[in-house]
């Protein structure tokens, strides 16, 4: 029997992945919702002090690594139950292009497998939310630009593990969906452009020479960190709950905009010459942006459908991004 979240009843929620840029927003709006009875949040790092909001009542903070299972059973049967959550917001994924290995995948995928199975048996927790990433979706030539949630995902086995755990992810939560007892939401979100958050095209722009393949522009969607957090707290609230949605972002725009936009400069090179260069890149500076992972979604367009988000959320994304430069 699926456990039904009440309309109009005050939430408790749990937050994952608390201290990352997203998760410290989250939490943030969350506290300030007249509606969220409580916010557990959880990180790594030990200390209330990883959360830098000042004393709340509203708030409890504790450290567990989720890349155990037997801490994911101490948080949701120990201080969960405690505090009587209800839903679960699951943000919790490696956000390093270049880690690697069991321990990355015990995050990013076991810990989600436990979560569910462990909810499903759980007094009071009803509804996970768990946010995906637009990288699961399969980008090239013969494929349409616009993406629904219908689109094909990435299943290609040559792709990196920063975007196969990420595929394998989601694909766990989606075939969970009636299985389990919980109500279980996916939001697909387009790339968040905002420091620490794993971004690939952040890091990309980070340098005062941005390198692109030569004769493409393909489209990009971004999302910023205030509009990743309204679709985040709407899934709190939203009525169908069992679903699959996309999340777009306001601003959407060529690669070359984006890189002018930042106020950098662009240099095209042949697509032989790229892997090369930033793979030196990441040697000599220690940066996170790969041109294998990206190079489809830097030549061909790529764009999150958001009508199911409207339709069902009520989300249409109301902030840009800042820009650096003058010409935004």
């Amino acid at each position: 029997m699926t456990k039904k979240l009440k309309k109009g009843t005050p939430r408790r929620v749990l937050v994952t992945g608390a201290t990352t840029p997203i998760g410290e927003r989250l939490c943030r709006a969350l506290l300030e919702d007249d509606r969220i009875e409580h916010v557990l949040a959880i990180g790594p790092k030990k200390g209330a002090d990883s959360m830098p909001f000042g004393q709340n009542d509203k708030l409890t903070y504790k450290q567990f690594d989720l890349s155990r299972n037997r801490h994911v059973r101490q948080m949701l049967f120990g201080i969960a139950k405690d505090l009587k959550i209800d839903v679960i917001m699951h943000l919790s994924m490696h956000r390093s292009m270049t880690a690697k290995g069991a321990r990355v995948h015990a995050l990013n995928v076991d810990s989600l497998r436990s979560i569910i199975e462990l909810s499903g048996r759980h007094p009071t927790i009803k509804r996970l939310i768990f946010k995906s990433d637009v990288a699961v979706y399969q980008v090239q030539r013969d494929l349409p630009v616009l993406i629904t949630e219908s689109h094909p995902l990435n299943m290609g086995g040559g792709a990196p593990q920063w975007v196969r755990d990420r595929v394998e992810a989601d694909v766990l939560a989606c075939t969970h969906m009636g299985l389990s007892p919980l109500e279980i939401t996916v939001l697909r979100t387009a790339e968040v452009l905002a420091p620490g958050t794993g971004s690939q095209l952040f890091d990309f722009l980070s340098s005062p020479v941005c390198f692109k393949p030569l004769g493409y522009d393909p489209m990009l969607n971004l999302l910023s960190l205030n509009d990743v957090v309204r679709a985040l707290s709407m899934a709190c609230f939203a009525k169908q709950s069992t679903t699959i949605v996309n999340i777009p972002g306001a601003d959407t725009m060529p690669l070359s905009s984006c890189i002018e936009r930042w106020g950098r400069i662009s240099i095209p090179l042949p697509g032989l010459a790229l892997t090369p260069v930033y793979k030196a890149r990441q040697r000599l500076r220690g940066t996170e942006f790969s041109y294998g992972a990206n190079r489809r979604r830097f030549h061909y367009a790529a764009v999150l459908d958001g009508s199911r988000a409207e339709d069902q959320f009520s989300y249409k994304p109301e902030h840009p991004i800042h820009w650096p430069s003058s010409l935004s």
